[in-house]
């Protein structure tokens, strides 16, 4: 369910800008910069950017996934 939140002009020209880039909808760049922080909160020992792409890896299509085979166990 969608909820209407203010915020403030400069973070969502930010947001904005950001969502262009990375192809989603402004709500949705929000969203991420939301769950970006909180995993963060949640993990303070982890470097902001692992906490990012784990997320982003986390999201991605399961589908174009390729299995990893240790270089000792390859055909």
């Amino acid at each position: 369910m969608g909820m209407p939140v203010r915020i403030d002009d400069i973070l969502y020209r930010q947001a904005r800008a950001q969502a262009k880039a990375e192809h989603r909808s402004i709500a949705g760049q929000i969203e991420f910069w939301a769950m970006i922080g909180r995993a963060a909160l949640d993990n303070p020992d982890m470097p902001i950017d692992f906490v990012r792409d784990l997320l982003v890896a986390r999201a991605e299509d399961k589908s174009q996934v390729t299995t990893f085979i240790p270089e000792g166990k390859r055909s």
